[in-house]
Formats: C-alpha cells, sequence, structure tokens
C-alpha cells in the first residue's frame, strides 16, 4: 500500500517538474482580448505561471479585499536574483537609507513595478498583466532573458479585485454571443454604482498616501518593503481619447528632481517609437499632472521612484468593442494591445537603464537625509490636551507612510505659524510632536507639510490644498532649524486607578469616542451625555461628554474592566471621576445629564446618488466606527417605514422621492414627528428648493470679515 503511495508521489513530482508553461491562450481556452477575465482565473493562471518557473517567478500574496479576493504580485527576474530574492530586497532598501547604517550595493538590479487594473471597470489592463507575466517568465523570449538580468519585476495583475469583478460579472451577464459597439447598447451602460471603486465605493487612485482603504493599507505596506526605482499605473480614460504616456503635464511638484522629470520623457520616446511603428495614436504632456501625492505615479515619485501614468481608451463605457466619435471601432483587443506594449517597453528601457536608475535612487536618499527636501528642517505639532486624539490620527498617517517622528526637547525657535502664517518666535515643549525633513522621507515630509504648495501652472487635475496641520486642525510651526528629537511617542493607555471610579467620562472630540460608544452599547453598556460643560477633578469637559456610570450598569459583569480593554483597543481617553458632585456645572443627577441612546440609522444609495458619497458614509459606520447602518436603495422608497428609523441620512444626489408630492409629505411627517435628516452637499440644495426651512447661502451674503 504505502509502495503505490509514494509510485503516485513520484509519478505527480515528476509530472509537475516537467510541465511546460502556457500562454493565456492556452491555459484560459480563449484569445485575450475576446472576453473578459473573472479574478479568480487571473489569480489561477498567475498560480500556474509561478508553478511551471520557480526558479524565475516568485508570488507572494499580500493581502485579500473586503469581499474577500486575493491580493498579490509576481514577482519576475532572472534565476540568479530569484535565489536571492530576499537579499536583493535588503540591499535596495539601505540603497533607499531604509534598512540598517549601510547605505548598500549600487551595482544592484532595478526594480519594476507595473500595477494593474486601479478602477475596477477600466479593466483591460488586468487582461495585460498575464500577457506580461507570460512574456517574462517564457524561457523562449531571449528579450525578456536580457532584461532580467538587471531587472526585478513586480507584478500587480488587479490592485482592485471587488470592483474589477462587480464590472466584469455583469458586462459578461448582459452581453450577447457578439458584442454590440453601438454606445446606446445596454452593455455600454453600467449601472449604479458602477465598477470603478472599490467595495466600499472608494477611488482607490487617490488613496495612496490616505490609505483609509484595505486594499491601500496592505498594498502600500508591501510598496514600503520594496521601494521600486519604477512604477507604473495601468489606467482607461474615455472612448474618444486614444492612449496617454509620460512625461507628464505641468505642474510637476516642486521636490521632483531633474533626473526623475528626464526619465519620464525617456520612457516616453521608447513608447513613441513602437507606437509610431504601427501607426497608433498617443499624447503626453496633457491632463495627467504629477502635484497632488495620494495617486499611483505621484506618490512612488515622492518615495524615489520614476512613478507614471498610462491611459488607455476604454473604461467602463468601452466593453468588448464601441465605436468612438471618430467612427472607428475600438475593441478590447486594441486596448490590450496597446497596454502590453507599454509594459514590455517600461521593461525594457528600465534595462537599459539600469545602472542609472540604481544610482540616482541611491543619491535621492542620500540627499534625503543629509541635506532633505526644501527650506524646512523640522515641523512641530504642538500639543495640546483638546487636540490629542487628532494628533493620534497625523501619527497613524505618518506610521503608514514610513515617515520619523518624535517628542520634541524643550526650548525655543522661530518658524512659520501655521496658524498667523507669519514668521514668529515659539516655545517648544517635551510633549510637541517633531517631524524632522531631514530623513529618508523627506520629499513626502516637506508635500506633506508644506504651508504652501508652489504651482508652475494654475491648471491642475485635482486638489492643490492637503497640508497636514490645516487638515488635522492642529496648531504647528515649521522651521529652517534642525531640531533635535527626544523620545519616542507613547499612546494613551488606561490603566487601573487606585480605586474604582464612580464613573468614566470620554470627550465626544473624536472619530474613536464614537467608535467606542457603539461598541459599549454592543456590550449592554448603557452610557449618558452631558447637555452643557462641566468641571471635575481640575479636568473641563465639552457639552456631549460620554458619561459611564455604575447606575443602570450595575448587572454587567466586569463593568469597568470591560469598559477599560474597549478603550485600550481602541486608544480612547478614560477620565475617571470619584464624585457625581461636579465642581462646576451640572451634577451627574441632574436632567441636564442624559441617557446616549442607540439610533436606527439608514443611508439611501442607488441611482441619482453619488456612489463615492454613499460609499464614504457607508465605510464610515462600517468600518470606522462599527455602528450598524440600514441602506436603502433610491429606487425602492416608496414601501419604506419611515419610523423604522432615527436618523436617515442623504449623501449628495438628486433625489426623485423628494419630487413626488405624497413621498415627500411623508418625509416631512417623519421629521416633524422627530426623525432627522443629514443632507450632504447637493442634497442640502434640494431640501432648501423644498421649502424645508433652509435658504441657499448666496455669494453676496458671504461674511468676508475673518478671511484673510
Amino acid at each position: 500500500m504505502m509502495r503505490g503511495f509514494f509510485l503516485v508521489v513520484w509519478l505527480f513530482t515528476c509530472l509537475a517538474g516537467n510541465a511546460q508553461l502556457q500562454s493565456p491562450e492556452q491555459f484560459l481556452g480563449y484569445r485575450i482580448g475576446t472576453r473578459f477575465t473573472p479574478h479568480w482565473k487571473i489569480t489561477e493562471y498567475f498560480r500556474h505561471v509561478a508553478s511551471v518557473s520557480p526558479t524565475t517567478v516568485k508570488l507572494q500574496p499580500y493581502g485579500e479585499t473586503n469581499e474577500g479576493r486575493p491580493l498579490l504580485v509576481a514577482i519576475v527576474s532572472a534565476a540568479g536574483h530569484i535565489g536571492n530574492l530576499e537579499n536583493v530586497r535588503l540591499n535596495n532598501l539601505r540603497l533607499a537609507a531604509a534598512a540598517g547604517n549601510d547605505r548598500g550595493n549600487a551595482q544592484a538590479p532595478a526594480i519594476v513595478w507595473l500595477s494593474y487594473n486601479v478602477h475596477g471597470n477600466e479593466a483591460s489592463s488586468s487582461e495585460v498583466s498575464m500577457l506580461t507575466l507570460h512574456a517574462l517568465a517564457d524561457p523562449s523570449n531571449a528579450k525578456a532573458r536580457g532584461w532580467l538580468q538587471n531587472t526585478v519585476v513586480i507584478i500587480d495583475p488587479c490592485l482592485n479585485p471587488d470592483g474589477r469583478d462587480r464590472y466584469v460579472n455583469w458586462y459578461n451577464s448582459v452581453a450577447g454571443a457578439t458584442y454590440n459597439p453601438l454606445l446606446a447598447a445596454r452593455e455600454h451602460q453600467e449601472p449604479w454604482p458602477g465598477g470603478r471603486s472599490n467595495h466600499y465605493y472608494h477611488d482607490l487612485n487617490r488613496d495612496w498616501a490616505w490609505q483609509t482603504q484595505v486594499e491601500s493599507q496592505q498594498r502600500v505596506r508591501l510598496y514600503h518593503e520594496w521601494l521600486p526605482q519604477v512604477h507604473v499605473d495601468f489606467h482607461e480614460q474615455y472612448i474618444n481619447d486614444p492612449y496617454y504616456f509620460a512625461p507628464a503635464a505641468e505642474p510637476y511638484h516642486e521636490v521632483i528632481t531633474p533626473w526623475q522629470r528626464n526619465f519620464q520623457t525617456t520612457i516616453g520616446r521608447n513608447h513613441a517609437r513602437y507606437f509610431d511603428a504601427q501607426g497608433w495614436l498617443y499624447f503626453t504632456k496633457q491632463y495627467f499632472d504629477l502635484l497632488y501625492p495620494s495617486y499611483g505615479d505621484t506618490y512612488p515619485i515622492f518615495n524615489g521612484s520614476i512613478g507614471m501614468t498610462y491611459e488607455q481608451a476604454g473604461h467602463g463605457l468601452a466593453g468588448l468593442g464601441v465605436v468612438t466619435e471618430a467612427g472607428d471601432t475600438l475593441t478590447l483587443t486594441d486596448r490590450v494591445q496597446h497596454h502590453f506594449t507599454t509594459s514590455l517597453s517600461t521593461v525594457e528601457v528600465a534595462s537599459s537603464n539600469a545602472t542609472q536608475l540604481v544610482s540616482e535612487f541611491k543619491k535621492y536618499f542620500t540627499d534625503a537625509v543629509t541635506e532633505g527636501a526644501g527650506i524646512y528642517k523640522s515641523y512641530v505639532i504642538r500639543y495640546q490636551e483638546a487636540d490629542a486624539p487628532r494628533i493620534r490620527k497625523l501619527l497613524s498617517l505618518l506610521q503608514r507612510n514610513k515617515i520619523n517622528y518624535a517628542m520634541a526637547r524643550s526650548g525655543s525657535a522661530k518658524g512659520y505659524d501655521y496658524h498667523t502664517g507669519r514668521e514668529e518666535n515659539f516655545t517648544i515643549t517635551d510633549r510637541d510632536i517633531i517631524v524632522p525633513a531631514v530623513q529618508p522621507k523627506s520629499a513626502m515630509v516637506k508635500v506633506l507639510f508644506e504651508p504652501k504648495v508652489t504651482l508652475a501652472d494654475s491648471l491642475t487635475y485635482d486638489i492643490t490644498a492637503w497640508s497636514l496641520p490645516y487638515a488635522y486642525g492642529l496648531r504647528a510651526f515649521a522651521t529652517t532649524q534642525r531640531l533635535p528629537a527626544g523620545n519616542e511617542v507613547s499612546l494613551v493607555t488606561v490603566s487601573n486607578p487606585a480605586t474604582e471610579p464612580y464613573a468614566y467620562v470620554v470627550r465626544w472630540d473624536d472619530v474613536k469616542s464614537v467608535r467606542l460608544a457603539g461598541r459599549l452599547m454592543q456590550k449592554g453598556i448603557r452610557l449618558r451625555f452631558s447637555q452643557e460643560p462641566f468641571e471635575s477633578g481640575g479636568q473641563v469637559f465639552g457639552r456631549g461628554s460620554m458619561i459611564i456610570l455604575k447606575t443602570g450598569n450595575q448587572y454587567v459583569p466586569e463593568l469597568w474592566s470591560t469598559v477599560r480593554n474597549l478603550a485600550n483597543q481602541d486608544q480612547v481617553q478614560l477620565y475617571p471621576v470619584s464624585s457625581g458632585f461636579v465642581d462646576r456645572g451640572y451634577d451627574f443627577g441632574s436632567n441636564r445629564i442624559r441617557p446616549l441612546k442607540n439610533k436606527k440609522v439608514a443611508v439611501i444609495t442607488g441611482p441619482g446618488v453619488s456612489s463615492t458619497g454613499a460609499g464614504e458614509v457607508w465605510h464610515f459606520f462600517d468600518k470606522e466606527i462599527n455602528y450598524p447602518v440600514t441602506l436603502l436603495n433610491s429606487d425602492n422608497l416608496a414601501g419604506v417605514r419611515w419610523g423604522d428609523f432615527d436618523v436617515v441620512i442623504l449623501p449628495s444626489g438628486n433625489y426623485r422621492f423628494l419630487n413626488d408630492k405624497a413621498s415627500l409629505e411623508q418625509f416631512r411627517s417623519w421629521i416633524n414627528g422627530g426623525g432627522q435628516v443629514i443632507a450632504i452637499e447637493s442634497a442640502v440644495a434640494q431640501l432648501a428648493r423644498l421649502d424645508f426651512g433652509l435658504r441657499a447661502k448666496r455669494e453676496e451674503d458671504a461674511d468676508t470679515s475673518d478671511l484673510y
């Protein structure tokens, strides 16, 4: 019996060892570009290539999406590099001053990272990822074997699997045996919310720096473990624009180096050579600038890479084929071929310039840790207890971006006051936070903290203001002095008091406080809140502060240990109070101390509603505060009993039910009975037009007395 078992194992091993690399067409059973491939088949093909090419391809999972789909990259290189991959990676981090004191060996392969399909309905590039992987792994491809002698190529086949499958599954369900190229056909009209965004309808291409979404958090963590010299983000634009590649449009952020600028042109010229030979149309230096720091091109640039966006005509309108305004039929096959060409062209140029890419990469980080980017050398965040929750959120963002910070040392300095907009002398306490500009992430520090962005061109693709002290509402200073750093920053911990408190108080000044309230109520713990400010035990608490009492919770087992554990998990400061008799304000038995009740919340989604706006609200409740919320479909509100909800949220949108007299009166009656509405952006304007007691503010009514 055992002999038979070993024979089976031996046969399986021999068959696996002799397995042949299959092309995507051989593996899938159809030619790439003739249909859309579900995400699971793409990952299966990547696993196939890795299994039959173990000496040249390594598959690395790095997480999963909200819907449980795998996130992974394939790392492709010559056998000598794959066999020594961890040393290659660590050496690259040393070049970037990100691992140890040794600055690394510059005689190393250049690392190229190709990111496909960040927008789910820009679906051609995940198809391309399979062709690219096959071309690089194919042992008969002499050109590729040559390129991989001095490059390591990282291929992420799909940054947004949930959005891609939402689009692909819909398209495959509505398309016939032969695609219909007429733009009016159903297969070119995606239903709400479309496939562009992820599960929570968030645009992942604007999330690189902020990392609010799980896909971004996992991907950027892996990105910082590699820090490639070249990064490409593959996209699609609308059907009447042919193809865009580098060089990018102005404005370029001023921290972008001459080398980074010039290499954009180098790589663009190589792409143009291939496109010219085929007679394909393309454009450069238009639309897509390099300013906003959270894109798939700018974020890598500000981390030392040559970051680029490639945009192919297509998008969710295109399907398998669509007629453009020029009368041509744009097919998925066309789209695939164009992205495939720039994919290989990118690797080719990186290989031809590998020595200089690595050398300039090392210089980039040497300059960062010796001089730093920009005139300011230190940024000081003033510590105030009321700001502690926002400071913790800021520090969490810095951690995710591998930006160094520490407690400051007491002293004084002169610098730019973010609050007054002037140069001021200021004192520094040992509780303030210092973010040095002279560090490996120097460029990123300047970009995120600079008080004002320098614009070389007034026309930009996105927002122009994101300075973190303003975004987090913190008092801060920027100084040209290199200030000494002190101790590491310690986060909040809640310890056991010497005696059991009469109550705990939580300031209602942070999203984490809201999350803690929801988690406590889910544990059956009753909460109260103050309608007016009060003082107790030397602490001042604002109106809305949350109070946790023994009263009403006497039957909750291990009440205080449960409260402290949850507060520690959420990093929320608990303030123990020894008496219900307050120093100033209303005592805890007053009718001004009210029960905090569970609210039943609904969010209206669906046609007419901004998908990203609805997704932001959904993500906030689901992920940030972990509070139950009901999503209602805007097309099915006729049967909704508004009395089932205490709060209804209207994200930005145009709501048809508000234009129906009967539906409007039911909604108004619910509001008059105590229902609460939270309207956002354009939803506010619609309510204002419907006589809800709101008035649209005209520009001439604005009070500009406090503006400067």
